[in-house]
């Protein structure tokens, strides 16, 4: 008996809504159809909705490279060209290197070629040139046309209307809530108010919005305000209605720039998002669960201080508060314990034993693996010879490849997990000899590093290692 003709198909479209005339099922019926014409076996169809051709990066284009190694497999088969890659270079490398390298042909239904003739494979780049073509013209139309939107006036962020404005029509439209806001902002900012005072006045005047630092400077930044549209570092002059008069804007980005203005800064507003505290973002309440923020000398449950209205998990906790101090001292005094006890670090790491459990465990896995291998060739073979029905191979070897898969996942984990134990001993021994001579950001890395999170409950702390 003949041996069968065994192919892999591929369908793709570049959004998961995006028809472009042959959506996936149509891809995949083609596929199907074509192969039964032709008596192939169609053994898997690799599917990558709304992943763009662009590139190779694709979850199901680089599993089916990765089958091809694995698999005995005569070609691959496409509806159309541009399905495998827009990209000359990607569509020749695909074929060259990847298909024909491991004599695997590859099939297009839509241009009725295949590179197992000469014809064929001239075909593929010749094609493959006016695909590189179509997608450059369509990046060359979709830039020019944002440019000639900015040319003309008009906002080009779509539904992401800036704060002040309602998107209508594709036309900017003055939001009079929002653009109070706005104003006022400006207001205080001139009137001698820093963005840190600036945030809290808001949020508290105002609950549609959280207002941050971040949004505020924004919003003290955005051209947008005075009547201006901006694409690829050049502004336009807007058709929307300006919030803040010209003058206006201009004094707030001089004293944004000022000399005297930022010499006067405190280091958190320079930068007011450096954590300025060594346990920033490790401390949690053990009580409710919400994180531990640092302020007036007290590192202090979000829940309970209720400082920040997005953080609060349970507004009656009343876990207790810490000195920053003592705590800091507290968690690096236990880091140095763990260095110099042993015994606890053997336990904690439990790395003899783990370690060996590991190779054991990897030999099993290995094991299973190969035999899954052997299993799904001999399958094939079975259906080659017509021992074996289609649907019963295509339901076997699924469910095999699902195993294989969660073993290769347990088999990464293992591998992690070694890797963890001696990044962790490497980083305890740098804290031993560098932890004075660093400085605060420094610092801040190295504990992160050892500890993920330090739960706090009343007066009993518990460290989460790394590990």
């Amino acid at each position: 008996m003949d041996k069968k003709y065994m192919v892999f198909g591929y369908v793709r479209v570049s959004t998961d809504n995006q028809l472009e005339n042959y959506s996936i099922d149509e891809q995949i019926d083609r596929l199907t159809a074509y192969c039964k014409a032709k008596d192939w076996v169609l053994m898997k169809i690799y599917t990558d909705g709304g992943f763009s051709g662009g590139n190779t990066n694709r979850p199901a284009l680089r599993q089916m490279l990765d089958d091809i190694q694995k698999v005995n497999v005569d070609a691959v088969i496409v509806y159309k060209l541009d399905r495998l890659s827009r990209s000359q270079k990607d569509t020749l490398m695909l074929i060259e290197d990847a298909f024909l390298s491991n004599k695997v042909d590859f099939v297009s239904i839509n241009e009725n070629f295949d590179t197992s003739t000469p014809f064929g494979r001239a075909m593929i780049g010749i094609l493959s040139v006016f695909a590189q073509l179509e997608k450059d013209q369509i990046t060359e139309r979709f830039t020019m046309g944002r440019i000639g939107r900015g040319k003309a006036g008009y906002f080009h962020g779509g539904g992401n209307s800036p704060y002040g404005y309602d998107y209508v029509n594709g036309e900017l439209l003055i939001n009079a809530y929002e653009a109070m806001q706005i104003q006022e902002i400006y207001d205080l900012f001139i009137g001698g108010k820093s963005i840190n005072a600036i945030t809290k006045t808001m949020n508290t005047k105002y609950d549609n919005r959280n207002w941050t630092a971040a949004s505020v400077g924004n919003a003290l930044k955005n051209s947008i305000y005075i009547g201006k549209v901006q694409f690829k570092g050049i502004q336009y002059d807007g058709k929307h209605k300006p919030i803040i008069p010209l003058d206006q804007f201009e004094e707030s980005q001089r004293l944004l720039n000022s000399f005297d203005r930022e010499n006067g800064k405190t280091s958190a507003q320079k930068s007011p998002f450096r954590a300025n505290y060594l346990l920033s973002s490790l401390i949690y309440c053990g009580c409710c669960g919400a994180r531990y923020s640092a302020n007036h000398g007290y590192y202090k449950c979000y829940s309970r201080s209720k400082s920040a209205k997005k953080f609060i998990v349970d507004p009656n906790c009343k876990n207790d508060n810490w000195k920053i101090e003592e705590l800091d001292s507290l968690v690096i005094q236990t880091i140095r314990e763990l260095m110099e006890n042993k015994e606890m670090l053997q336990e904690l790491t439990n790395k003899p034993s783990q370690e060996k459990n590991n190779l054991l465990d990897a030999d099993k896995i290995n094991c299973r693996i190969d035999s899954i291998n052997k299993q799904v060739s001999k399958l094939i073979d079975l259906y080659q010879v017509g021992s074996l029905p289609m649907d019963i191979l295509t339901n076997k070897v699924e469910s095999l490849d699902r195993e294989k898969n969660i073993l290769l996942e347990k088999l990464n984990m293992k591998e992690d997990n070694t890797d963890s134990v001696t990044a962790f001993m490497v980083t305890l021994n740098s804290f031993e000899t560098s932890f004075e001579t660093f400085d605060l950001d420094a610092k801040r890395m190295l504990i992160a590093a050892l500890i993920q999170r330090i739960e706090v409950n009343g007066n009993h702390v518990k460290i989460h290692w790394r590990l």
